[in-house]
């Protein structure tokens, strides 16, 4: 006879579920960081080629791009896939296809209609929402507070003339994207890892459970 499945059973097969995607993302953390660091130095190369040197042609840091989405679909074909896909994992994988569309259709409006002059604002403002989430689904705070750090600049942007919104746009990269990356890859390697999330889950289903027992 098969043993039930308590509520025990079912928090911990989710929180399971979280703690592998999380170090899957942990493993795959070169992906935030590598994201993180080019446009991080392509916004100060910009900021200091417009504001101190007075360079025309300022935006020519933003070919930066190009080799480094070929290195990251060099990077992803290349890496193994994992045995074993989750619900939690596959949402990640979701929501980052999800953002990259968006981005790039937002590119697409800025350019032929709002000026890229008025872009930043929009750029933090998705900076924010895909760190927020992705942060919510695996329960990594460092995530979840840089995108909601992220939100506040997008609103601080908009009162910024754009010469310095390049500078809140590189604090916004470093708080969303490459401190949350090097934390998260620190965070894998704890030893009671996955465990405290556990705990503390299991505690408020203990006393959930208590409650509806004294109700009847």
């Amino acid at each position: 006879m098969e043993k039930p499945f308590s509520p025990h059973d079912s928090l911990h097969l989710i929180q399971s579920m979280i703690d592998k995607t999380k170090t899957n993302i942990g493993e795959n953390r070169i992906y935030f960081l590598l994201w993180g660091w080019v446009t991080f130095v392509a916004v100060l190369a910009q900021f200091l080629l417009k504001v101190v040197l007075g360079y025309k042609h300022h935006y020519f840091v933003w070919i930066a791009i190009i080799p480094a989405a070929i290195i990251t679909i060099v990077m992803s074909n290349k890496q193994k896939r994992p045995q074993f896909r989750t619900y939690i994992g596959d949402s990640m994988g979701y929501l980052w296809i999800g953002m990259g569309i968006s981005f790039s259709i937002l590119s697409f409006i800025i350019s032929t209609s709002i000026g890229w002059m008025n872009a930043w604002p929009f750029f933090i403002l998705f900076y924010g929402l895909g760190t927020f989430i992705s942060g919510k689904i695996i329960h990594f705070r460092p995530l979840v507070v840089g995108g909601i750090f992220c939100w506040v600049l997008a609103c601080i942007t908009v009162f910024v003339d754009y010469d310095y919104q390049l500078l809140i746009a590189a604090l916004a990269i470093l708080c969303s994207y490459i401190i949350p990356g090097y934390l998260l890859g620190s965070e894998k390697k704890k030893p009671d890892y996955g465990r405290k999330n556990y705990v503390g889950t299991r505690k408020h289903a203990d006393h959930s459970a208590n409650d509806t027992d004294s109700q009847k």
